[in-house]
């Protein structure tokens, strides 16, 4: 319902809320409330017209939303795939083999701790870290 909140726990907000506020000012918080909820989806109406005028409706409607939700982002998955040992192993081993490189090679962070560790062989670039100058 409200994230993770359920019908049960709204009764017994409301229940608390109605002891605490009192039958007297109970019909002012509730007005209140609807104009504040009306005000917000106001607001974000607003702010999606705005940007569905700035981006063009025809690219707008392509987006999709539910791929860019926050809420399903796991930051122990992100750091394990971004620290994936497979693709440290592979630039690790293209340093250790001496794979000449045209440029210096633009690396992660987490790459060129792991990179340090290697040895240099004869001819084979250190690795660079833009980031990091």
């Amino acid at each position: 319902m409200l994230g993770g909140i359920s019908f049960d726990k709204v009764l017994v907000i409301a229940a608390i809320a109605v002891m605490l506020i009192g039958p007297q000012r109970l019909p002012m918080y509730a007005e209140k409330l609807g104009g504040f909820v009306r005000n917000l989806r106001k607001y974000a109406d607003g702010a999606r017209d705005r940007m569905r005028d700035e981006v063009g409706a025809d690219v707008f409607d392509e987006i999709d939303w539910k791929k860019l939700d926050p809420r399903q982002y796991d930051p122990r998955r992100i750091i394990r795939d971004a620290l994936s040992v497979d693709e440290i192993m592979a630039e690790v081993g293209d340093v250790v083999n001496g794979t000449p490189h045209e440029e210096p090679q633009v690396v992660g962070i987490a790459s060129v701790a792991t990179r340090a560790a290697a040895r240099l062989e004869a001819g084979a670039l250190p690795p660079f870290d833009p980031e990091a100058t």
